[in-house]
């Protein structure tokens, strides 16, 4: 009778083990299918901001500024940028967005609003829109030191 429960015991003790591993294996591959979706993610978004920067006017990539005719002409293009920013900082501050990505697009966020064209047009649609673009508010206030996810 012993010799049955020693052996029964290792069966369930194997039984556990197996669960076990069984268990992290499941939780492994969400955690990598939820890794991988959101990298997918952040690539669509990538490519949104390509194809959106390419109908902006080099020079004011280059930071150069724009004549008045340019601003006024490419003023639609800085504003999709900048609702672009806004969104990327809301994605970051719902979780969508991994802090690696996040510092990266924040630096480039920064460089880019520091130029005259974008600078000049933050100001002016900030101004005619007051309510709108918090997040990107917040941060641009915080000195680009806030990170919109909490981290």
């Amino acid at each position: 009778m012993d010799k049955e429960m020693n052996l029964m015991d290792w069966f369930n003790l194997i039984a556990s083990f197996a669960t076990a591993v069984g268990v992290f294996l499941a939780w492994w591959q969400i955690r990598e299918s939820s890794r991988q979706a959101k990298t997918t993610f952040e690539d669509s978004l990538s490519n949104e901001y390509r194809n959106l920067v390419q109908g902006i006017p080099v020079k004011a990539l280059l930071g150069e500024d724009l004549d008045e005719e340019a601003y006024r002409d490419n003023l639609s293009e800085l504003y999709h940028y900048i609702d672009l920013t806004n969104e990327q900082a809301f994605l970051r501050q719902r979780g969508r967005i991994s802090p690696e990505t996040w510092v990266n697009w924040r630096d480039g966020i920064q460089t880019t609003m520091s130029k005259p064209a974008f600078s000049r047009a933050w100001k002016e649609i900030s101004e005619r829109s007051p309510d709108s673009f918090g997040e990107l508010r917040r941060l641009i206030d915080s000195g680009y030191t806030k990170d919109p996810g909490g981290g």
